[in-house]
Protein backbone atom coordinates (compact mmCIF):
# COMPACT_ATOMS: atom_id res chain seq x y z
CA UNK A 1 0.00 0.00 0.00
CA UNK A 2 2.96 2.30 -0.45
CA UNK A 3 1.92 2.89 -4.06
CA UNK A 4 1.73 6.65 -4.58
CA UNK A 5 3.92 7.84 -1.76
CA UNK A 6 6.84 5.58 -2.50
CA UNK A 7 7.12 6.26 -6.24
CA UNK A 8 8.00 2.60 -6.60
CA UNK A 9 7.04 -0.89 -5.62
CA UNK A 10 10.57 -2.17 -5.18
CA UNK A 11 10.32 -5.93 -5.75
CA UNK A 12 12.77 -7.13 -3.14
CA UNK A 13 11.51 -10.71 -2.97
CA UNK A 14 13.27 -12.06 -6.07
CA UNK A 15 14.55 -15.55 -5.32
CA UNK A 16 17.88 -16.87 -6.68
CA UNK A 17 17.30 -18.53 -10.02
CA UNK A 18 19.00 -21.27 -11.96
CA UNK A 19 21.72 -20.72 -14.54
CA UNK A 20 20.59 -19.16 -17.80
CA UNK A 21 21.80 -18.54 -21.31
CA UNK A 22 23.63 -15.26 -21.74
CA UNK A 23 21.56 -14.18 -24.74
CA UNK A 24 18.37 -12.16 -24.38
CA UNK A 25 15.03 -13.45 -25.76
CA UNK A 26 14.19 -12.68 -29.37
CA UNK A 27 11.77 -9.94 -30.34
CA UNK A 28 8.90 -12.32 -31.11
CA UNK A 29 9.03 -13.88 -27.64
CA UNK A 30 9.14 -10.44 -26.01
CA UNK A 31 6.21 -9.25 -28.12
CA UNK A 32 4.23 -12.26 -26.90
CA UNK A 33 4.91 -11.37 -23.25
CA UNK A 34 3.81 -7.77 -23.81
CA UNK A 35 0.70 -8.83 -25.74
CA UNK A 36 -0.34 -11.19 -22.94
CA UNK A 37 0.21 -8.57 -20.26
CA UNK A 38 -1.90 -5.98 -22.08
CA UNK A 39 -4.54 -8.14 -23.79
CA UNK A 40 -4.96 -11.38 -21.88
CA UNK A 41 -4.22 -10.01 -18.39
CA UNK A 42 -5.74 -6.54 -18.94
CA UNK A 43 -2.85 -5.43 -16.72
CA UNK A 44 -1.32 -2.64 -18.78
CA UNK A 45 -2.01 -0.22 -21.62
CA UNK A 46 1.27 0.44 -23.45
CA UNK A 47 4.70 -1.10 -22.88
CA UNK A 48 7.98 -0.04 -24.50
CA UNK A 49 10.98 -2.36 -24.09
CA UNK A 50 14.59 -1.66 -25.04
CA UNK A 51 17.45 -4.15 -24.92
CA UNK A 52 21.20 -3.88 -25.32
CA UNK A 53 23.25 -6.98 -26.09
CA UNK A 54 26.79 -7.09 -27.39
CA UNK A 55 26.67 -3.32 -27.74
CA UNK A 56 23.68 -3.54 -30.11
CA UNK A 57 20.31 -2.01 -29.22
CA UNK A 58 16.86 -3.23 -30.22
CA UNK A 59 13.31 -2.22 -29.32
CA UNK A 60 9.99 -4.01 -28.86
CA UNK A 61 6.76 -2.15 -28.05
CA UNK A 62 3.10 -3.07 -27.74
CA UNK A 63 -0.07 -1.22 -26.82
CA UNK A 64 -1.28 2.33 -27.13
CA UNK A 65 -0.69 5.85 -25.83
CA UNK A 66 -4.13 5.78 -24.17
CA UNK A 67 -6.56 2.99 -23.35
CA UNK A 68 -9.25 4.44 -25.61
CA UNK A 69 -6.78 5.50 -28.33
CA UNK A 70 -5.19 3.86 -31.35
CA UNK A 71 -1.78 5.56 -31.49
CA UNK A 72 0.85 2.95 -30.62
CA UNK A 73 3.69 3.45 -28.16
CA UNK A 74 7.25 3.05 -29.43
CA UNK A 75 10.83 3.67 -28.36
CA UNK A 76 10.33 7.44 -28.60
CA UNK A 77 7.20 7.55 -26.43
CA UNK A 78 7.81 9.53 -23.23
CA UNK A 79 6.76 8.05 -19.87
CA UNK A 80 7.16 9.05 -16.23
CA UNK A 81 10.00 6.88 -14.89
CA UNK A 82 9.41 7.48 -11.18
CA UNK A 83 12.12 6.21 -8.87
CA UNK A 84 14.52 5.34 -11.66
CA UNK A 85 15.33 9.04 -11.21
CA UNK A 86 17.21 8.00 -8.04
CA UNK A 87 19.88 6.38 -10.22
CA UNK A 88 20.57 9.74 -11.86
CA UNK A 89 20.80 11.42 -8.45
CA UNK A 90 23.21 8.77 -7.19
CA UNK A 91 25.30 9.03 -10.36
CA UNK A 92 25.69 12.76 -9.65
CA UNK A 93 26.68 11.83 -6.09
CA UNK A 94 29.26 9.34 -7.38
CA UNK A 95 30.79 12.00 -9.63
CA UNK A 96 31.23 14.34 -6.67
CA UNK A 97 32.66 11.50 -4.58
CA UNK A 98 35.20 10.74 -7.32
CA UNK A 99 36.21 14.40 -7.36
CA UNK A 100 36.71 14.40 -3.60
CA UNK A 101 33.93 16.93 -3.05
CA UNK A 102 31.66 14.66 -0.99
CA UNK A 103 32.80 12.06 1.54
CA UNK A 104 30.26 9.24 1.74
CA UNK A 105 30.98 8.77 5.45
CA UNK A 106 30.92 12.41 6.53
CA UNK A 107 27.76 13.87 8.08
CA UNK A 108 25.46 14.90 5.23
CA UNK A 109 24.75 18.08 7.24
CA UNK A 110 28.23 19.25 6.23
CA UNK A 111 27.01 19.58 2.64
CA UNK A 112 23.50 21.00 3.09
CA UNK A 113 22.42 24.62 2.66
CA UNK A 114 22.62 26.88 5.69
CA UNK A 115 19.73 26.40 8.10
CA UNK A 116 19.23 22.70 7.52
CA UNK A 117 19.43 20.68 10.72
CA UNK A 118 19.55 16.93 10.22
CA UNK A 119 17.70 14.75 12.74
CA UNK A 120 19.72 12.16 14.64
CA UNK A 121 18.86 9.00 16.56
CA UNK A 122 21.83 7.72 18.53
CA UNK A 123 25.43 8.86 18.35
CA UNK A 124 26.19 8.58 14.63
CA UNK A 125 25.01 11.34 12.26
CA UNK A 126 23.34 10.53 8.95
CA UNK A 127 25.78 10.27 6.04
CA UNK A 128 25.47 10.39 2.26
CA UNK A 129 25.98 6.62 2.16
CA UNK A 130 23.09 6.14 4.60
CA UNK A 131 20.81 8.20 2.34
CA UNK A 132 21.92 6.48 -0.87
CA UNK A 133 21.33 3.03 0.62
CA UNK A 134 18.05 3.89 2.42
CA UNK A 135 19.54 3.30 5.87
CA UNK A 136 19.10 6.77 7.38
CA UNK A 137 16.11 5.95 9.59
CA UNK A 138 13.46 7.86 7.64
CA UNK A 139 9.98 6.32 7.70
CA UNK A 140 6.96 7.56 5.76
CA UNK A 141 6.58 11.09 4.41
CA UNK A 142 6.04 14.58 5.86
CA UNK A 143 2.45 15.10 6.92
CA UNK A 144 1.97 18.06 4.60
CA UNK A 145 2.95 15.88 1.62
CA UNK A 146 0.37 13.28 2.59
CA UNK A 147 -2.24 16.02 3.04
CA UNK A 148 -1.66 17.33 -0.48
CA UNK A 149 -3.55 16.56 -3.70
CA UNK A 150 -3.41 12.77 -3.99
CA UNK A 151 -3.50 13.08 -7.77
CA UNK A 152 -0.20 15.01 -7.77
CA UNK A 153 1.31 14.27 -4.39
CA UNK A 154 4.70 16.02 -4.52
CA UNK A 155 3.79 19.12 -6.51
CA UNK A 156 4.65 22.39 -4.79
CA UNK A 157 6.49 20.83 -1.86
CA UNK A 158 9.67 22.90 -1.56
CA UNK A 159 13.03 22.92 0.21
CA UNK A 160 11.85 25.30 2.94
CA UNK A 161 9.03 22.93 3.89
CA UNK A 162 11.46 20.02 4.00
CA UNK A 163 13.88 22.05 6.15
CA UNK A 164 11.12 22.81 8.66
CA UNK A 165 10.01 19.18 8.78
CA UNK A 166 13.56 17.88 9.31
CA UNK A 167 14.01 20.22 12.28
CA UNK A 168 11.27 18.39 14.21
CA UNK A 169 11.56 14.84 12.87
CA UNK A 170 12.74 11.95 15.05
CA UNK A 171 14.19 9.06 12.97
CA UNK A 172 12.60 5.64 13.33
CA UNK A 173 15.99 4.08 14.15
CA UNK A 174 19.70 5.01 14.36
CA UNK A 175 21.35 5.70 11.01
CA UNK A 176 22.91 2.68 9.34
CA UNK A 177 20.95 0.11 11.35
CA UNK A 178 18.25 -0.98 8.92
CA UNK A 179 16.88 -0.64 5.39
CA UNK A 180 13.70 1.35 4.77
CA UNK A 181 13.05 2.74 1.31
CA UNK A 182 12.82 6.52 1.47
CA UNK A 183 12.09 9.31 -0.99
CA UNK A 184 13.05 11.81 1.70
CA UNK A 185 16.62 10.56 1.75
CA UNK A 186 17.04 11.07 -1.99
CA UNK A 187 15.52 14.57 -1.79
CA UNK A 188 18.13 15.44 0.85
CA UNK A 189 20.90 14.03 -1.36
CA UNK A 190 19.67 16.29 -4.14
CA UNK A 191 19.93 19.35 -1.89
CA UNK A 192 23.48 18.41 -0.89
CA UNK A 193 24.50 17.84 -4.50
CA UNK A 194 23.12 21.23 -5.50
CA UNK A 195 24.87 22.97 -2.60
CA UNK A 196 28.27 21.39 -3.31
CA UNK A 197 28.13 21.88 -7.08
CA UNK A 198 26.54 25.34 -7.10
CA UNK A 199 24.10 24.31 -9.84
CA UNK A 200 20.42 23.37 -9.86
CA UNK A 201 19.50 19.71 -9.96
CA UNK A 202 17.98 20.08 -13.43
CA UNK A 203 21.11 21.77 -14.81
CA UNK A 204 23.33 19.12 -13.25
CA UNK A 205 21.33 16.24 -14.73
CA UNK A 206 21.49 17.81 -18.18
CA UNK A 207 25.15 18.85 -18.03
CA UNK A 208 26.62 15.80 -16.28
CA UNK A 209 24.41 12.96 -17.59
CA UNK A 210 21.97 13.69 -20.41
CA UNK A 211 24.37 15.58 -22.68
CA UNK A 212 27.33 13.18 -22.31
CA UNK A 213 25.07 10.19 -22.98
CA UNK A 214 23.15 11.81 -25.85
CA UNK A 215 19.81 11.49 -24.03
CA UNK A 216 18.24 14.32 -25.99
CA UNK A 217 14.59 13.32 -25.42
CA UNK A 218 14.80 13.08 -21.61
CA UNK A 219 13.76 15.83 -19.19
CA UNK A 220 12.39 16.41 -15.68
CA UNK A 221 8.80 17.04 -14.61
CA UNK A 222 9.34 20.20 -12.56
CA UNK A 223 6.51 22.29 -11.15
CA UNK A 224 5.76 25.21 -13.46
CA UNK A 225 7.61 23.84 -16.50
CA UNK A 226 6.09 22.54 -19.72
CA UNK A 227 6.20 18.80 -20.24
CA UNK A 228 6.73 17.07 -23.59
CA UNK A 229 4.04 15.14 -25.46
CA UNK A 230 3.82 11.78 -23.72
CA UNK A 231 1.73 8.67 -23.18
CA UNK A 232 -1.35 9.14 -21.02
CA UNK A 233 -0.95 7.61 -17.56
CA UNK A 234 -3.44 5.10 -16.15
CA UNK A 235 -3.98 3.95 -12.57
CA UNK A 236 -4.27 0.35 -11.37
CA UNK A 237 -7.89 0.21 -12.55
CA UNK A 238 -6.86 1.39 -16.08
CA UNK A 239 -8.52 4.74 -15.49
CA UNK A 240 -6.75 7.94 -16.69
CA UNK A 241 -4.34 9.27 -14.07
CA UNK A 242 -2.92 12.73 -13.51
CA UNK A 243 0.70 13.49 -14.29
CA UNK A 244 3.03 14.32 -11.42
CA UNK A 245 5.46 17.23 -11.06
CA UNK A 246 8.10 17.92 -8.43
CA UNK A 247 10.11 20.54 -6.57
CA UNK A 248 12.38 19.38 -3.74
CA UNK A 249 11.45 15.73 -4.40
CA UNK A 250 12.57 15.93 -8.05
CA UNK A 251 15.73 13.85 -7.35
CA UNK A 252 13.47 11.02 -6.19
CA UNK A 253 11.06 10.77 -9.12
CA UNK A 254 10.88 13.52 -11.74
CA UNK A 255 12.45 11.74 -14.74
CA UNK A 256 10.55 11.85 -18.05
CA UNK A 257 12.16 9.57 -20.60
CA UNK A 258 11.69 6.97 -23.32
CA UNK A 259 13.18 3.54 -23.92
CA UNK A 260 15.49 4.82 -26.66
CA UNK A 261 17.14 7.23 -24.24
CA UNK A 262 17.07 5.15 -21.06
CA UNK A 263 18.80 2.20 -22.71
CA UNK A 264 21.75 4.54 -23.36
CA UNK A 265 21.98 5.06 -19.60
CA UNK A 266 21.84 1.30 -18.99
CA UNK A 267 24.44 0.62 -21.69
CA UNK A 268 26.77 3.12 -20.04
CA UNK A 269 26.10 1.68 -16.57
CA UNK A 270 26.80 -1.91 -17.66
CA UNK A 271 29.93 -0.99 -19.63
CA UNK A 272 28.36 -2.19 -22.87
CA UNK A 273 28.74 1.34 -24.23
CA UNK A 274 32.01 2.97 -23.10
CA UNK A 275 31.48 6.57 -21.92
CA UNK A 276 33.36 9.15 -19.83
CA UNK A 277 30.90 8.38 -17.03
CA UNK A 278 32.21 4.84 -16.53
CA UNK A 279 34.31 5.65 -13.39
CA UNK A 280 31.27 7.16 -11.66
CA UNK A 281 29.11 4.17 -12.59
CA UNK A 282 31.79 1.91 -11.08
CA UNK A 283 31.75 3.99 -7.89
CA UNK A 284 28.01 3.40 -7.59
CA UNK A 285 28.67 -0.35 -7.20
CA UNK A 286 32.02 -0.26 -5.43
CA UNK A 287 30.47 -0.46 -1.96
CA UNK A 288 27.28 -2.29 -1.06
CA UNK A 289 25.28 -3.35 1.99
CA UNK A 290 22.72 -6.18 2.32
CA UNK A 291 18.99 -5.53 2.02
CA UNK A 292 17.59 -9.06 2.30
CA UNK A 293 18.60 -12.59 1.33
CA UNK A 294 20.28 -12.43 -2.07
CA UNK A 295 19.75 -8.68 -2.49
CA UNK A 296 22.10 -5.81 -1.70
CA UNK A 297 22.25 -2.11 -2.54
CA UNK A 298 24.99 0.27 -3.64
CA UNK A 299 24.61 3.95 -4.46
CA UNK A 300 21.01 3.72 -5.67
CA UNK A 301 21.28 0.37 -7.48
CA UNK A 302 19.74 -2.83 -6.13
CA UNK A 303 21.79 -5.96 -6.86
CA UNK A 304 20.09 -9.37 -7.01
CA UNK A 305 22.26 -12.49 -6.89
CA UNK A 306 20.69 -15.07 -9.26
CA UNK A 307 23.18 -17.80 -8.40
CA UNK A 308 24.76 -17.47 -11.86
CA UNK A 309 25.37 -13.75 -12.06
CA UNK A 310 24.11 -10.51 -10.57
CA UNK A 311 21.28 -8.36 -11.89
CA UNK A 312 21.73 -4.66 -11.13
CA UNK A 313 18.43 -2.79 -11.27
CA UNK A 314 15.91 -0.23 -10.13
CA UNK A 315 12.23 0.25 -10.80
CA UNK A 316 9.69 3.02 -10.42
CA UNK A 317 6.02 3.89 -10.17
CA UNK A 318 4.05 7.13 -10.20
CA UNK A 319 0.31 7.73 -10.30
CA UNK A 320 -0.06 6.43 -13.85
CA UNK A 321 3.21 4.76 -14.88
CA UNK A 322 5.55 1.91 -13.92
CA UNK A 323 9.11 1.21 -15.02
CA UNK A 324 12.17 -1.04 -14.77
CA UNK A 325 15.81 -0.62 -15.79
CA UNK A 326 18.61 -3.10 -15.18
CA UNK A 327 21.51 -5.14 -16.51
CA UNK A 328 23.31 -8.43 -16.01
CA UNK A 329 26.63 -7.65 -14.41
CA UNK A 330 28.48 -10.55 -16.07
CA UNK A 331 27.21 -10.34 -19.66
CA UNK A 332 26.54 -6.60 -19.78
CA UNK A 333 23.11 -7.28 -21.30
CA UNK A 334 20.61 -4.59 -20.36
CA UNK A 335 16.83 -4.12 -20.39
CA UNK A 336 14.47 -1.14 -20.01
CA UNK A 337 10.69 -1.50 -19.58
CA UNK A 338 8.49 1.63 -19.55
CA UNK A 339 4.69 1.62 -19.31
CA UNK A 340 1.77 4.01 -18.98
CA UNK A 341 -0.04 2.22 -16.18
CA UNK A 342 0.63 1.99 -12.46
CA UNK A 343 0.04 -1.70 -12.83
CA UNK A 344 -0.87 -4.15 -10.06
CA UNK A 345 1.36 -6.72 -11.77
CA UNK A 346 4.04 -4.12 -12.31
CA UNK A 347 6.80 -4.63 -14.86
CA UNK A 348 9.69 -5.58 -12.58
CA UNK A 349 9.01 -9.23 -13.38
CA UNK A 350 9.20 -8.58 -17.12
CA UNK A 351 12.57 -6.87 -16.84
CA UNK A 352 13.99 -9.57 -14.56
CA UNK A 353 12.61 -12.38 -16.75
CA UNK A 354 14.14 -10.92 -19.90
CA UNK A 355 17.53 -10.71 -18.20
CA UNK A 356 17.18 -14.22 -16.74
CA UNK A 357 14.36 -16.43 -18.09
CA UNK A 358 14.62 -18.64 -14.97
CA UNK A 359 13.03 -15.77 -13.02
CA UNK A 360 9.29 -16.31 -13.59
CA UNK A 361 6.75 -13.79 -14.74
CA UNK A 362 4.12 -12.78 -12.19
CA UNK A 363 0.95 -14.82 -12.18
CA UNK A 364 -2.18 -13.25 -13.61
CA UNK A 365 -4.19 -11.75 -10.74
CA UNK A 366 -7.73 -12.89 -10.07
CA UNK A 367 -10.29 -10.68 -11.76
CA UNK A 368 -12.37 -9.16 -8.96
CA UNK A 369 -15.75 -7.49 -9.23
CA UNK A 370 -17.40 -5.21 -6.70
CA UNK A 371 -20.87 -6.04 -5.41
CA UNK A 372 -23.45 -3.78 -3.81
CA UNK A 373 -23.80 -3.99 -0.02
CA UNK A 374 -25.50 -1.79 2.53
CA UNK A 375 -23.14 1.19 3.16
CA UNK A 376 -24.38 1.19 6.77
CA UNK A 377 -22.10 -1.82 7.30
CA UNK A 378 -19.08 0.42 6.76
CA UNK A 379 -19.57 1.91 10.24
CA UNK A 380 -18.84 -1.52 11.75
CA UNK A 381 -15.51 -1.72 9.92
CA UNK A 382 -14.25 1.78 10.74
CA UNK A 383 -11.40 1.88 13.23
CA UNK A 384 -7.69 1.38 13.83
CA UNK A 385 -6.14 -2.05 13.20
CA UNK A 386 -2.62 -2.86 14.42
CA UNK A 387 -0.63 -4.85 11.85
CA UNK A 388 2.75 -4.54 13.61
CA UNK A 389 4.51 -2.14 15.99
CA UNK A 390 4.27 1.26 14.34
CA UNK A 391 2.08 -0.04 11.49
CA UNK A 392 -1.63 0.76 11.87
CA UNK A 393 -4.25 0.32 9.16
CA UNK A 394 -6.91 3.01 9.59
CA UNK A 395 -10.31 2.24 8.07
CA UNK A 396 -12.97 4.91 7.72
CA UNK A 397 -16.30 5.44 5.96
CA UNK A 398 -16.50 8.60 3.89
CA UNK A 399 -19.15 9.74 1.37
CA UNK A 400 -20.50 6.23 0.90
CA UNK A 401 -17.05 4.70 0.42
CA UNK A 402 -14.76 2.64 2.61
CA UNK A 403 -11.16 3.88 2.76
CA UNK A 404 -8.07 2.18 4.20
CA UNK A 405 -4.86 4.00 5.11
CA UNK A 406 -1.58 2.52 6.34
CA UNK A 407 0.61 4.55 8.73
CA UNK A 408 2.61 7.13 6.79
CA UNK A 409 0.73 6.51 3.53
CA UNK A 410 -2.34 7.87 1.80
CA UNK A 411 -5.87 6.45 1.92
CA UNK A 412 -7.25 4.25 -0.86
CA UNK A 413 -10.79 3.07 -1.47
CA UNK A 414 -11.50 -0.62 -0.94
CA UNK A 415 -14.39 -2.33 -2.74
CA UNK A 416 -16.75 -5.06 -1.44
CA UNK A 417 -16.71 -8.58 -2.87
CA UNK A 418 -19.07 -9.64 -0.11
CA UNK A 419 -20.34 -8.13 3.13
CA UNK A 420 -16.99 -8.82 4.83
CA UNK A 421 -14.42 -9.19 2.03
CA UNK A 422 -12.97 -6.14 0.25
CA UNK A 423 -10.29 -5.52 -2.38
CA UNK A 424 -8.11 -2.71 -3.66
CA UNK A 425 -8.23 -1.77 -7.33
CA UNK A 426 -5.02 0.25 -7.17
CA UNK A 427 -2.89 -2.72 -6.01
CA UNK A 428 -3.31 -6.49 -5.75
CA UNK A 429 -4.37 -6.67 -2.10
CA UNK A 430 -7.48 -7.73 -0.19
CA UNK A 431 -8.95 -7.25 3.29
CA UNK A 432 -11.34 -9.54 5.18
CA UNK A 433 -13.08 -8.19 8.29
CA UNK A 434 -13.59 -10.68 11.10
CA UNK A 435 -16.51 -10.62 13.58
CA UNK A 436 -16.66 -12.05 17.07
CA UNK A 437 -19.94 -12.11 18.99
CA UNK A 438 -21.41 -9.95 16.25
CA UNK A 439 -18.80 -7.18 16.49
CA UNK A 440 -15.84 -6.57 14.14
CA UNK A 441 -12.75 -7.32 16.22
CA UNK A 442 -10.01 -7.81 13.61
CA UNK A 443 -9.11 -7.98 9.93
CA UNK A 444 -6.76 -9.95 7.69
CA UNK A 445 -4.73 -8.21 4.97
CA UNK A 446 -3.66 -10.36 2.01
CA UNK A 447 -0.84 -8.91 -0.10
CA UNK A 448 2.25 -10.22 -1.95
CA UNK A 449 1.49 -13.77 -0.81
CA UNK A 450 1.44 -12.70 2.83
CA UNK A 451 -1.42 -13.18 5.28
CA UNK A 452 -1.32 -10.38 7.88
CA UNK A 453 -3.88 -10.39 10.74
CA UNK A 454 -4.55 -7.14 12.62
CA UNK A 455 -6.47 -6.56 15.84
CA UNK A 456 -8.88 -3.65 16.08
CA UNK A 457 -8.17 -1.09 18.78
CA UNK A 458 -11.19 -0.72 21.03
Amino acid sequence: MTYAAALTLAALMILPAAAQEASLPDNADIAGILSDRIGRDQANVGIAVALIEGGETRFVSHGTMALDGAEPVDEHTIFEAGSITKLFTNLLLAQLVDKGRIDLDAPIADYLPEGFIMPQQGERPITAFDLATHRAGFSGLPEDVLAADLNNLYSGYNAEQLRAWLATYVPARPSGEGFEYSNIGTAILGLAIEEVSGLSYADLVKEAILTPLGMDETSLALTGTARPEMAMGHDGAREPASNWDFEVFAPAGALLTNSADLIKFIGAASGASPTPLQPAFETMLARTVPVSDGISIGLGWFITDTGQSEIVWHNGMTGGYSSFAGFDRESGNGVVVLTNMAARLGVNDIGMHLLNPAIPLNAQPKVRSAVEIDPALYRDYAGEYVLAPGAVLSVRAENGKLLAQLTGQQAFEIFPESESDFFYKIIDAQISFMREDGAVKSLVLYQNGQVMPALKLQ
